[in-house]
């Protein structure tokens, strides 16, 4: 319908009922994505109605500015809105929303926007707190979106039905299973063949061979892998951090590579003010520290201060963005609104004002109204407001990063020391903020002017510094980290110079080793894009050039960078030039990549994708809402915020420092390999109890109902309840667990265990069948004090209920259920792994001590000449040696299962020493680069420029993540 509809045109609209239909006239036409919405005047709807109003596309929304939650994605076409978006869009402070530009063209609005186009949108759940008018008219918004197809219900999606995470533990799990499947279906056709061949019944055939399925397959194997996550779920809570998919702590104990915003996450969320450089045409002048108490010269420099920001007057509270804030009250200005007490000729009434207050003394500046704004954008870096002095000039103040700034500067007004003053300061983890003014024409309304004349020729004022100064916890675990052969990264929006100060400072790059700044341009006119490679250097001054140039750039070098090793350094604006241009150079730098500075939240969380692509398991770490993408991109997402990255990752920190990343790494560690040993465990469970019933399936005998709960709750519940509780190891070891089931040490622990269970049955069998005492017509075969051999018979006077009547009572079936029961005890003691990744098995008490019980009550039954007990569980009593026979039997399968275990199965060293000699090489792709790169004496290019219409064809980018699937596009 949309694509032949003009203006004045009628369409009809469905309201949501197919019975109601309205005719309605198309008075402005909006195209988003290529399809045309309507806007509808004749449903107008205050926005204190729209909560009970259906919405459709194309509806023009009359807002009011009451507090309300949109249900709708919108886009305002006149009036400004100031809302709270919350978890939605990325701010959790009131922002301001400005209308769409008068369209001239017919491509979609989002092409023509010159900044962010989020900046028009108001975005369902968005919280209106204020909506300003022009000077005539009301706030007009059309809607865009309605339901699912909002931006609250994407992320509503994300968190229903989260991105997939094909791991392989889990795939391998059901690979085992189908092998234990396999197993049960030759017992089956086993048992079938022995009863058939017997004569047995038909229903007795069919239930025996079917009671090996279920003996064969064991059912509680899911319930047993699921309770050492929640044991470390548990753990983690008590720590602090909480967890929204418990199925990402296996996948915790895989990380080796963890990203991490800087601002808030390595350093402290809050910025303070340090300090003021003022400027004038002569260069810098002295600066001035905020912690000597005096108040700011006035002057254009503070009347920039107190007026180019977002902050709004809302109850009487002014609110904002914190940095905003403080920038605001060092000026000591106040906030009001315009009217009967506070007027200025031709300013509209509740304008927002600032003035200096009356304890400052005579100031040439009454007070300044904001007319205009342009809201700070984080693809460009700046923010401008248009204001009126008080009987004086109309003024436009620019506020932004020093590079941006300089560059809508009149050149003559930028000192020539601007770099090395700059430099000054970054190099030392400042943040620094960059003010220009000019003045402008009065005869001209503000909201007409273009943003591109009144961000021109601007004159210079000074630079903002701030302190951002690291946390306490954060070089401690980047050490950690580090130690353990763990990658970390820095993602962050800030400046590349201040993003290189802080990874030297926090450890992130040591000593000794060199920072290579990778810097690509876009292709401009007939020159194609190039690429950069120079060696960054702290204390050379270089000319002033395009933004993040200012960094000092050693010119020569004597080495290719690779002693003591060398991190890449780039700003998104490259990363995207790479991206587009270099493709078979980004896994290249990637490899290295370590400093992501000016990253937009698009650009994160396509570096975590990247990051992916080469086989990493990748963690991310941050506390702001445009972190969210990320956290939700990376196998691993980590909060430090409740707020809005919450939502978006599956777990949240309650203490906002990163102390919470080797945590979660040390509890999936331990949960994997418990998971590991819980797996073994149950498998050997089951094919021991599976050997156990096929040789007694021999003698068309098997186990009796009591025999069978004994050890499935006695022995294997209890053991798979206990098991799981050890906790951590409290040391991250510079190696990980392994991955998968499928590996080669596993495998080999399983079936020698599963081998060495077989041979001590078979042998029980046919031992006892080669006693003197064995007779199948005997009850009993006890040693008296004569060593003769008695039967019940012996002893008429004993009352018939203690003598054992029942079909399953016999010697096979007492000597391998004792073999078997007791087996289950002394292979969840071998398999219950400790150190490296979990705390050893002596401090798990609880579990040692139903190991204990267990062991007791076993050995008690077996030595205790009880005849009740015996009839209860269809036990014969056997002679004394024979049951020191099976003890023998019982401890050399445990000596030789714990020396296997610990000489070749947990030895380390020895697979390190097999994989070279058979030449096994990781396949993960960034091993294979890492391989490839080791070689190449000509990376890293250092003093180098590539083109890309001369780089040479590598391997491409064209690689497969096996373990990362995403269904996202």
């Amino acid at each position: 319908m949309g694509d032949h509809l003009e203006r004045g045109q009628h369409a009809v609209l469905n309201e949501g009922d197919e019975n109601e239909m309205q005719s309605v006239k198309v008075h402005h036409l909006v195209e988003s994505h290529n399809s045309i919405t309507v806007s509808v005047c004749e449903r107008k709807a205050g926005v204190q109605e729209l909560e009970s109003h259906f919405l459709v596309p194309g509806d023009l929304l009359i807002l009011t500015g009451s507090r309300v939650q949109m249900p709708c994605d919108a886009i305002l076409i006149d009036g400004s809105c100031v809302v709270d978006e919350g978890m939605l869009t990325g701010e959790s402070i009131p922002v301001t929303k400005t209308p769409l530009s008068p369209m001239d063209s017919s491509a979609p609005w989002k092409m023509q926007c010159e900044a962010d186009p989020r900046q028009h949108v108001l975005f369902c759940g968005t919280e209106v707190i204020q909506a300003k008018a022009t000077s005539s008219g009301a706030v007009r918004a059309v809607v865009l979106q309605t339901g699912f197809n909002t931006a609250k219900g994407d992320l509503v999606r994300s968190i229903l039905y989260p991105k997939p995470m094909n791991f392989k533990l889990y795939r391998d799990a059901i690979r085992f299973l189908l092998c234990f499947v396999g197993t049960a279906t030759i017992g089956m056709i086993y048992s079938l063949c022995v009863y058939v061949l017997s004569g047995e019944p038909l229903e007795e055939v069919v239930r025996k061979a079917l009671d090996v399925i279920t003996i064969a397959v064991p059912p509680a194997l899911p319930a047993a892998l699921t309770t050492g996550i929640i044991y470390a779920q548990r753990r983690l809570k008590k720590r602090g951090i909480f967890c929204i998919s418990p199925q990402r702590i296996n996948v915790c104990g895989q990380l080796n590579l963890v990203c991490f915003d800087k601002t808030g996450t390595l350093t402290k969320g809050g910025l303070d003010l340090w300090g003021v450089v003022p400027c004038t045409r002569n260069g810098f002048q002295t600066i001035h520290s905020f912690a000597s108490g005096k108040a700011l010269p006035q002057g254009p420099l503070c009347a920039a201060m107190a007026s180019c920001h977002s902050l709004i007057l809302l109850d009487g509270t002014i609110q904002g963005d914190p940095l905003d804030l403080k920038m605001f009250e060092a000026t000591k200005w106040e906030m009001t609104i315009s009217g009967e007490d506070f007027h200025i000729e031709g300013v509209p009434a509740h304008t927002m004002v600032v003035k200096p207050r009356d304890t400052i003394g005579q100031t040439s500046v009454e007070g300044l109204a904001v007319l205009h704004q342009f809201p700070f954008s984080s693809a460009l870096q700046r923010m401008t407001v248009i204001v009126q002095e008080r009987g004086g000039d109309r003024l436009a103040f620019m506020k932004g990063s020093p590079e941006g700034v300089a560059s809508f500067c009149q050149p003559d007004t930028v000192p020539t020391s601007f770099i090395s003053e700059l430099q000054i300061y970054t190099t030392q983890g400042f943040r620094v903020i960059a003010l220009a003014y000019k003045k402008l024409e009065t005869d001209c309304p503000a909201t007409a002017m273009l943003r591109e004349k009144v961000e021109s020729d601007l004159i210079f004022l000074g630079l903002l510094i701030l302190e951002n100064r690291l946390k306490e916890e954060t070089k401690p675990v980047l050490e950690e980290l580090i130690a353990a052969r763990i990658r970390t990264v820095m993602i962050t929006g800030d400046n590349l110079q201040t993003a290189i100060t802080v990874a030297r400072k926090s450890g992130m790059v040591s000593e000794g080793q060199k920072v290579i700044l990778v810097e690509a341009n876009e292709a401009t006119g007939s020159s194609s894009a190039s690429l950069s490679w120079k060696l960054v250097e702290e204390k050379k001054h270089v000319p002033y050039g395009h933004q993040d140039n200012y960094i000092n750039i050693r010119e020569e070098t004597s080495d290719n960078g690779k002693e003591g090793g060398y991190h890449f350094a780039l700003s998104g604006k490259s990363f995207h030039v790479i991206s587009q241009h270099f493709n078979s150079l980004l896994p290249k730098i990637l490899i290295n990549g370590t400093i992501f500075a000016r990253m937009s939240p698009g650009q994160k969380s396509s570096l975590v994708e990247e990051f992916q692509k080469l086989d990493y398991f990748v963690g991310m770490c941050g506390d702001g809402a445009n972190d969210c993408g990320a956290l939700k991109m990376a196998h691993v997402g980590i909060s430090l915020s409740e707020q809005e990255a919450s939502v978006a990752s599956p777990f949240t920190s309650k203490t906002p420092n990163i102390e919470c990343v080797p945590h979660l790494i040390k509890e999936g560690r331990a949960a994997l390999v418990t998971s590991f040993c819980m797996f073994k465990y149950m498998a050997l469970y089951s094919m021991i109890q599976y050997v156990g019933v096929l040789l007694l399936y021999w003698e068309t005998n098997s186990f009796s109902n009591y025999q069978f709960l004994f050890q499935d709750l006695a022995i294997t519940t209890l053991i798979g309840v206990t098991m799981n509780l050890n906790g951590a190891y409290p040391k991250l070891v510079p190696f990980r667990p392994a991955g998968r089931l499928i590996s080669p040490p596993l495998l080999l622990s399983v079936i020698l265990n599963i081998l060495l269970s077989l041979v001590m049955h078979v042998m029980g069998f046919i031992l006892v069948q080669k006693q003197p005492w064995y007779s199948v017509e005997l009850h009993s075969a006890c040693t008296v004090k004569n060593e003769s051999v008695f039967t019940w018979t012996t002893f008429p006077n004993v009352p018939e209920k203690i003598k054992s009547n029942s079909a399953f009572a016999s010697f096979e079936n007492t000597t391998i259920w004792f073999l078997g029961t007791i087996n289950c005890i002394v292979v969840a003691l071998v398999f219950s792994k400790g150190k490296p990744f979990r705390q050893p098995t002596y401090t798990n008490y609880v579990f040692v001590l139903v190991l204990i019980l267990q062991l007791g009550i076993c050995l008690f039954i077996l030595f205790a000449d009880i005849p009740e007990l015996h009839r209860r569980l269809d036990l014969l009593c056997t002679p004394v040696l024979w049951r020191v026979y099976i003890i023998v039997m019982i401890s050399s399968n445990f000596i030789i299962s714990l020396a296997v275990e610990e000489a070749v199965i947990e030895n380390r060293a020895l697979w390190m020493a097999v994989k070279r000699c058979f030449g096994y090489q990781s396949k993960s792709q960034y091993r294979i680069w890492q391989r490839n790169l080791a070689n190449d004496l000509s990376w890293p290019p250092i003093n180098q420029t590539t083109y890309s219409d001369t780089q040479e064809c590598g391997m491409g980018v064209s690689y497969s993540n096996p373990v990362f699937e995403s269904n996202e596009e």
